[in-house]
């Protein structure tokens, strides 16, 4: 999994004179994350994500981030179907935000609005709600799109503190599944880590005390309940077709 721009193709700051006229349309179709067979999760997902998702962990030392396994293969979702319509429970933030996303300074504090303007619900012909006036001004569409983004990016700190956690206390370890294809051939999952539960159990006192009060603990479990949902994820990839 690549951070940040999976599927993104021309990001560029959002302007009220570059982009007045432009409309997104709300079609709920997820084809842009077809490829992608994982994407970024925020701990304040976990709860409704580990509802019938496996979340892992991807990367190592400093750059650990949480992720949510969409398919078995490279770059196949089996949670998009072939009209793009999306057969899971829970829709990740990373993609609802599409196609906005917000781009760092040099200085890690401010930030700039960006769109990505190859993507597909994106018109000039009206097909859709616009995001400016006439006048150039903020539609109210926009202002709910840039307060979603804004509250993805500021549960961006609570999940590297719950990262750094764990790799300060190493307690990841590589994750590794087999499984067969629907054309019958042998398959494997690997490149994430998750949580070592003889780890988590060996843990001093202090340091369960510690990541209790600071919800690490809390999370600890529900991605450990959520790797039951791998069963179910591999009868996705067995159903879904190859190539």
């Amino acid at each position: 999994m690549q951070p940040q721009l999976l599927f993104y193709r021309k990001a560029v700051p959002l302007s009220s004179t570059a982009h007045r006229d432009i409309t997104i349309a709300e079609n709920r179709d997820f084809s842009f994350a077809s490829s992608v067979n994982s994407v970024p999760l925020m701990a304040a997902e976990f709860r409704v994500a580990a509802a019938d998702s496996v979340i892992v962990f991807a990367g190592s030392g400093d750059a650990i981030v949480p992720a949510v396994i969409l398919g078995v293969q490279d770059k196949q979702n089996n949670y998009v179907n072939a009209d793009g319509s999306w057969n899971g429970r829970y829709i990740p933030a990373f993609l609802r935000r599409y196609p906005f996303v917000f781009s760092n300074a040099p200085d890690g504090k401010n930030f700039t609005l960006c769109i990505d303007e190859e993507a597909e619900s994106i018109n000039r012909e009206g097909d859709g709600t616009r995001l400016f006036t006439d006048a150039g001004e903020r539609t109210e569409y926009l202002e709910e799109r840039l307060k979603f983004v804004q509250d993805y990016q500021a549960q961006d700190a609570r999940t590297k503190l719950f990262c750094q956690s764990l790799a300060k206390h190493d307690l990841l370890e590589p994750m590794q599944a087999n499984f067969t294809l629907a054309n019958g051939e042998p398959g494997r999952l690997s490149g994430f880590s998750v949580i070592s539960r003889e780890k988590l159990r060996a843990l001093p006192a202090d340091i369960a005390q510690e990541m209790l009060a600071n919800d690490a603990l809390e999370l600890a479990f529900i991605h450990l309940q959520s790797t039951n949902n791998l069963r179910t994820l591999l009868e996705k990839a067995a159903a879904t077709p190859s190539g």
